[in-house]
C-alpha cells in the first residue's frame, strides 16, 4: 500500500514510453488517450504517494 503512488507513476511513465517507441500503439487509437491516461496515472500517483507517506508517517 505505501508504494501505490509510485507503482502508478511508473506505470504512467511506461505507457508514455511505449506509446512513443512502438508505433503500432500508435495506430490502435488516438496516442492522445495514451498522452491524457499516462498524465492522469503519473499525477494521481504523486498525489497517492504525497497522502499516503503523510498519513503513515
Amino acid at each position: 500500500m505505501k508504494n501505490l503512488g509510485l507503482i502508478l507513476i511508473i506505470i504512467g511513465a511506461i505507457l508514455l514510453v511505449l506509446t512513443t517507441v512502438l508505433p503500432f500503439m500508435a495506430d490502435l487509437a488516438d496516442q492522445n488517450w495514451y498522452t491524457i491516461g499516462s498524465l492522469v496515472l503519473i499525477i494521481v500517483g504523486l498525489i497517492c504517494h504525497i497522502v499516503i507517506n503523510k498519513r503513515v508517517y
